[in-house]
């Protein structure tokens, strides 16, 4: 009998801490964490709470100052800069606040020239996986829109389809919603959901917005670097 999926995502005492001596900033404390397979997790808490430097380093885009992180099973901290560089290239996508799109180009131009620098080849892929995402969170008629030419959602849902052109096994969104009005930002989940249901995709998130936790499987609240509570299965 085989016993529970191993997590995609494991932190196991992971301490992040900058800066040493009296003026050390201790940013994250012995936090431990699994994120399921095919889940919707949140990081919740204040800001300066922690929750953006966790998800920093479940993205390896930095490194504890002890403890480890697991990507499916794998420790990242054993893992050269080269493998962990193919890792976020492959199977991670990535979602900031700001939206980081090009201005100058459209919306099919921002989402191909993501993966034309991830180096996806031949063209006719890179094309092929630009109008599938762009598809998927309801962008196809708006392809050809510049950014000052959409909504704040409409840009939102445009960098999630340059994060999942690659098709990730995980997307890690730093407060996807903050600059979002209530409506566009259920729209922002809403896609998380069907990404998670539809595609097996699991997201963690980062949020201090209260009306989400209602609608992700697993919640994290952190607090002054310390995950001080736990909630889900929903």
């Amino acid at each position: 009998m085989g016993g529970e999926p191993q997590p995609i995502l494991r932190a196991v005492s992971v301490s992040r801490v900058f800066g040493q001596g009296e003026g050390a900033v201790h940013a994250l404390r012995n936090a431990n964490l699994a994120i399921p397979r095919g889940r919707l997790v949140a990081l919740k808490g204040r800001s300066g709470s922690g929750k953006t430097t966790l998800l920093n380093l479940l993205a390896t885009l930095d490194a504890p100052t002890s403890g480890h992180v697991f990507y499916d099973g794998r420790d990242v901290q054993a893992m050269t800069d080269g493998a962990r560089d193919e890792l976020r290239r492959t199977e991670i996508g990535l979602i900031f606040q700001s939206f980081g799109l090009v201005p100058f180009m459209s919306a099919y131009e921002n989402v191909e020239f993501s993966q034309r620098i991830a180096g996806v080849t031949p063209a006719a892929r890179r094309k092929e996986n630009a109008l599938q995402a762009l598809e998927f969170v309801g962008l196809k008629p708006r392809m050809h829109h510049r950014p000052q030419e959409m909504s704040g959602g409409e840009q939102q849902r445009t960098a999630i389809a340059r994060a999942i052109a690659h098709r990730p096994k995980v997307l890690l969104a730093d407060e996807p919603t903050a600059e979002l009005d209530t409506k566009m930002g259920f729209q922002i989940i809403k896609v998380f959901r069907d990404l998670v249901e539809q595609e097996g995709i699991s997201i963690v998130m980062t949020t201090h917005d209260p009306a989400i936790m209602d609608v992700v499987d697993n919640v994290y609240a952190l607090e002054d670097g310390e995950i001080v509570e736990q909630q889900g299965e929903r």
